[in-house]
């Protein structure tokens, strides 16, 4: 969309400028990361280390940003300062406790934890809380793991009992409860914070979000303009806002068009909001992600990558939107970089989604594509029928008949409560012509035997496909019958096992108008069958003549028809005249 990469421009225009003037105050750093002025509050902190470089909070405030802004090396070294300045400094100890989470390392966790605990302050609330917020890193990504939203509610509770009045705290345990739509809970919590601090604009944005799960988007704006209304500064809300107005373009088709562009209008004013700071930005492509517009992300994220101060999530943007814009060799190379800068600790399943995308569509490694593909569905089960099927139909697309097959049945294997029809189909389907290629192999090399249980697979699958399936299929019951070709190939003593799949062929074609070229061809293989099993089993030659007959005026290049009417021109031929006795071929006239 022109008027998302215009927007995009201008804030990119203004990325790398920074604000010289900071106020020193510990106060104003806290509301600036609240803000998400991340740069601001880091440029204020990094004063207050120098200035005060005893004070264990500015440099747990200055690691905290650090996390915030994906940064887990430099936040570890400064919360290990603030613990050589104050080795009593419970929230340093909870600092590296939250690095160790980012870092997927559960135990090193717990162990900074349990030794901020007992420096704790038995009425300090706010150790608790930042444990609360470090189990909730990135939950505004979708679906969020119910054992780190329970970690969580814990630990944010505890800081409830310790200081029932602390507001952000609340905010904090709203949050968690909203992470797993627990909405009863997440509203009480907001609004025993709203009681404590109505002024809270963090407060207000939180209900907003809240009211629009609920898909009450009149009342979400309500709170975002309450917040603003409060602050005018207070860029979240302004996020909150154009995330709203893209779920209700979603949920509205009429109002799409407007909604969209007060969306982006509303995330244009947040990024003018958070000093255009490398975060803001990220977040800002995740929201476009979200709208689909990827010809802008890989256009922001490749500027940003050329920062002195890159932050290597750019890179997952890049690969993202260069496989949306089929551009899969720039794609390929940014996930690499991505995946060779993040370590395991830090992919996330959409990147094995899309790495395993770009493998497999620039032609690099297939084989890995397919492995990363299924490692997204490990990380992430929701996508097992979607990831399953696209690998399986990409091995038919390919005609690697057996690998489709079979994962197909895996597909089936995995996804329980559903009926999974286009599967079932194409898993026959494929498992027909598997044998087809064996059976084709075999020809060339007696030492390979076909596989006769590929059939019986399929004829599972094709069988359930017709029992279930509201709409019949001709296809399904014409494999059904090449399967049982097989098992019936000696005409002179024809068993007729096929025979009711070729019928059932018969009568869905000929109930339909027009057909195809190519559903004259089937109808046609169907009345030739029947012609040999009246020719063959029933010797009768009425119905033999009648089915030919059929299936010579719908393809009249049908072999098998061909066949019979070529032989029976042929018998019905008189016989050569006799040859004169003693006579010899007339010789060649000469020249």
């Amino acid at each position: 969309m022109k008027i998302i990469s215009k927007i995009a421009k201008v804030a990119l225009g203004l990325v790398f400028i920074g604000s010289s003037v900071f106020a020193q105050s510990l106060a104003d750093a806290k509301k600036a990361i609240d803000a998400e002025q991340y740069q601001k509050a880091k440029g204020m902190l990094k004063n207050l280390t120098v200035t005060q470089a005893t004070n264990d909070e500015n440099w747990f405030y200055l690691g905290w940003v650090y996390v915030v802004q994906d940064y887990p090396d430099s936040a570890k070294a400064a919360f290990s300062k603030g613990i050589a300045a104050n080795p009593k400094s419970a929230l340093n100890y909870v600092g590296l406790g939250v690095v160790a989470l980012e870092n997927k390392d559960e135990a090193g966790a717990n162990a900074s934890f349990a030794q901020a605990f007992p420096l704790t302050a038995k009425k300090d609330s706010k150790p608790w809380l930042y444990i609360g917020k470090g189990y909730l890193l990135d939950a505004h990504d979708g679906k969020f793991p119910a054992a780190k939203a329970n970690a969580a509610i814990d630990a944010l509770n505890k800081g409830k009992a310790a200081n029932p009045k602390d507001a952000d705290l609340l905010v904090e345990l709203g949050n968690a409860y909203r992470s797993q739509l627990k909405s009863n809970e997440a509203y009480d919590a907001y609004s025993a914070a709203l009681a404590l601090d109505p002024k809270s604009p963090a407060a207000n944005t939180a209900e907003g979000v809240l009211w629009r799960y609920a898909d009450n988007f009149e009342d979400s704006e309500k709170q975002f303009q309450a917040a603003i209304a409060i602050d005018p500064n207070y860029g979240p809300a302004y996020r909150e806002l154009a995330e709203t107005d893209l779920t209700e373009a979603q949920t509205n088709l009429k109002i799409a068009s407007q909604k969209i562009k007060e969306g982006v209008e509303n995330y244009k004013k947040y990024l003018s909001l958070t000093d255009e700071s490398l975060e803001s930005l990220l977040r800002y492509a995740d929201f476009l992600v979200n709208l689909g517009d990827y010809v802008t992300i890989q256009e922001v994220a490749t500027k940003l990558s050329k920062s002195t101060a890159i932050n290597a999530r750019v890179y997952r943007y890049i690969g993202y939107a260069a496989y949306e814009n089929k551009d899969y060799s720039n794609g390929l190379d940014a996930m690499n970089n991505w995946f060779a800068k993040a370590g395991p600790n830090r992919i996330i399943a959409r990147d094995y989604m899309y790495l395993g995308h770009l493998q497999i569509a620039s032609g690099k490694d297939t084989v890995q594509g397919v492995k990363n593909l299924k490692k997204a569905v490990e990380l992430d089960t929701t996508k097992t029928e979607e990831v399953y099927s696209e690998i399986a139909n990409m091995y038919r697309a390919k005609h690697k008949w057996l690998e489709a097959a079979t994962t197909y049945d895996e597909t089936l294997g995995k996804v329980h409560g559903k009926v999974l029809l286009t599967e079932h189909f194409y898993g026959g389907f494929s498992y027909w012509w598997a044998f087809r290629d064996q059976v084709a192999a075999a020809k060339k090399n007696p030492a390979i035997k076909p596989d006769s249980s590929l059939l019986v697979k399929g004829d599972t699958l094709l069988s359930y496909y017709q029992q279930k399936s509201a709409a019949p299929l001709y296809q399904a019951a014409l494999y059904r019958a090449y399967i049982a070709d097989y098992r019936d190939t000696d005409y002179a003593n024809l068993k007729g096992v096929s025979k009711p799949h070729y019928e059932k062929v018969i009568q869905i074609l000929s109930a339909k108008t027009p057909l195809s070229d190519n559903e004259k061809k089937d109808l046609a293989t169907a009345y030739a069958y029947l012609g040999n099993y009246y020719q063959y089993h029933d010797k009768d030659e009425a119905k033999a003549l009648d089915n030919f007959t059929k299936a010579r005026d719908l393809n009249p290049n049908n072999g098998y028809a061909k066949y019979y009417f070529d032989k029976k021109a042929a018998d019905a031929a008189p016989p050569p005249p006799p040859a004169k006795p003693g006579s010899t071929p007339a010789k060649k006239a000469q020249k």
